[in-house]
């Protein structure tokens, strides 16, 4: 859902080509594909740079040649994840108030196209809870981003609506989060299951409905016997 470019001298050593030529881009995006393949279906730790040279039919260290290392190569793989995400907006800024949440919608709507991409960020997002994950800060700061993100649309969703600033923003953006991460396992475990772009705007619309109006607490539909 939100993406930028990465900063190959910065993360993990990798050494940035000051001429890219298209071989070398091409041969780097296989790499790519091969990684999202090997960490969606094995994880990051079982997942080696052996299992992907292997794919693209190159030796260990023709990999590290192009990444420079292990974690590099992941946390890449992860930025071309998010990248995809926002590609269809033609270098645009995100979309804000009422728009951001169909554009969620719209991110399950293709997700639904492209169960790799979504593997691959789902095994590796409950790898980064373990301590010392290379993907941990990835994570963390990419959920920090989107909740602020997604607090940033209710409330000007909200004053267009003529609705006061609730306190429930934030359990409101962390839960649609939840929710669509929560849903997109549920289909990697049986798709025929599970409607994904359908069942994350039922979601994602409970909750700004909660937002905007709230109905009645659950315990009001409890009866005694």
């Amino acid at each position: 859902m939100l993406g930028s470019p990465i900063n190959r001298k910065q993360k993990g050593g990798a050494v940035a080509s000051t001429t890219p030529r298209p071989e070398t881009e091409r041969k780097r995006n296989e790499i790519l594909r091969a990684a999202m393949e090997t960490f969606g279906a094995k994880g990051s730790t079982n997942g080696t740079l052996a299992d992907i040279a292997e794919q693209v039919g190159m030796t260990h260290a023709g990999v590290l040649h192009h990444f420079g290392s292990k974690r590099a190569l992941l946390l890449e793989v992860l930025e071309h994840r998010d990248q995809d995400d926002v590609a269809h907006l033609h270098g645009q800024h995100m979309p804000g108030g009422a728009a951001l949440f169909m554009h969620l919608v719209g991110t399950a709507l293709r997700n639904n196209l492209r169960p790799g991409i979504v593997q691959v960020y789902t095994v590796l997002s409950a790898e980064a809870v373990t301590d010392g994950h290379p993907a941990r800060t990835f994570f963390e700061e990419r959920y920090r981003s989107l909740r602020t993100e997604i607090e940033a649309a209710f409330r000007e969703l909200c004053a267009s609506e003529n609705v006061g600033d609730p306190d429930t923003i934030d359990q409101a953006a962390a839960s649609i989060l939840a929710v669509m991460d929560g849903l997109q396992l549920q289909w990697l475990l049986d798709p025929k299951a599970i409607e994904l772009a359908a069942a994350t705007e039922f979601a994602i619309q409970a909750i700004v409905n909660a937002v905007l109006r709230p109905g009645p607490p659950l315990s009001s539909y409890v009866r005694e016997p």
